[in-house]
């Protein structure tokens, strides 16, 4: 399994994908989930893959050897005039690749399907993302649907409803996701770091951030013990709060002292923090705040 998300933020576009395939508990590997298209000054594509690697791969094959000969294998992805365009060569080959697989007698333990990510900018035209389904249709980000998920969605999926905010910034929504990121790793042994990631700034198809996040980055282990802190102190706090609203009326006639609001319950005190490590760098001139 794999997990990968794809927001549209008012400043540009922000990927994230983990990097573990596996076949069952006993083979695991990593690979990489993101791809990335890029002519300078003209275009930045970047695919994020989800679902059975050997049509996800075909896909990408496909995809490349067709850019490397334009003028032979059309249509190419590089040559494309428009994001929507791109999508809708991406959402072909994907739709004729699991055709072939599904109809040429080939078996698998699953099934052949895939799930792909695509978002970028061409020149002319405002950054763009799109959720391209196996059928070969696709739908784009929109004021409904800022963000994508594919792969292994639901652990990660609360904190992106409750904090995703168009105007976030680069390093915001780093934050974001690494903790979307964490809680789907804590839950689900099919993902696992490293994460890849990948930000192009709105407008400027050349300018943008991109690195790999291993699992003993400073920065993501700072925000997977501080978001583990803060989700104990609330769930301790929230207990607490509940003895005190479910207390019995008669506690009193009989003497008892009521339990203590959660407001005075005594904590232990915390060694103050470290402070926390910098996050991954962002873009030259980027915003690091909505």
């Amino acid at each position: 399994m794999t997990y990968c998300v794809g927001l549209a933020l008012g400043t540009g576009l922000v990927f994230m994908s983990d990097t573990r395939t596996n076949a069952g508990v006993d083979n695991v590997s990593t690979f990489r989930k993101m791809t990335v298209w890029e002519v300078p000054g003209t275009l930045c594509l970047t695919l994020l893959s989800s679902g059975n690697l050997a049509t996800t791969q075909a896909v990408i094959s496909q995809l490349e050897e067709r850019g490397k000969a334009p003028g032979e294998r059309d249509p190419g992805i590089l040559s494309a005039p428009s994001m929507f365009q791109a999508a809708r060569i991406v959402a072909e080959t994907l739709r004729d690749v699991v055709a072939t697989h599904e109809s040429g007698g080939m078996t698998a333990d699953a099934s052949f399907q895939a799930t792909l990510i695509l978002g970028g900018q061409i020149k002319g035209g405002p950054p763009q993302m799109f959720l391209i389904y196996p059928e070969g249709n696709f739908i784009e980000t929109s004021e409904d649907t800022p963000f994508f998920q594919i792969g292994e969605t639901k652990y990660g999926k609360p904190i992106l409803v409750r904090a995703y905010d168009r105007s976030l910034g680069f390093a915001d929504a780093m934050r974001l996701l690494l903790v979307s990121f964490d809680s789907t790793v804590k839950a689900n042994l099919s993902v696992a770091p490293p994460f890849d990631y990948r930000f192009l700034r709105h407008r400027q198809p050349v300018r943008r951030a991109h690195g790999r996040i291993q699992a003993d980055h400073p920065y993501y282990i700072h925000i997977s013990e501080a978001w583990g802190r803060r989700r104990g102190r609330l769930a301790a706090s929230e207990m607490a709060g509940e003895r005190v609203k479910g207390a019995s009326p008669s506690t009193a006639a009989q003497g008892q002292s009521p339990p203590p609001a959660a407001s005075h319950i005594e904590w232990t005190p915390r060694a103050k923090a470290a402070p926390a490590p910098p996050p991954p760098q962002a873009p030259t001139g980027a915003p690091r705040h909505g």
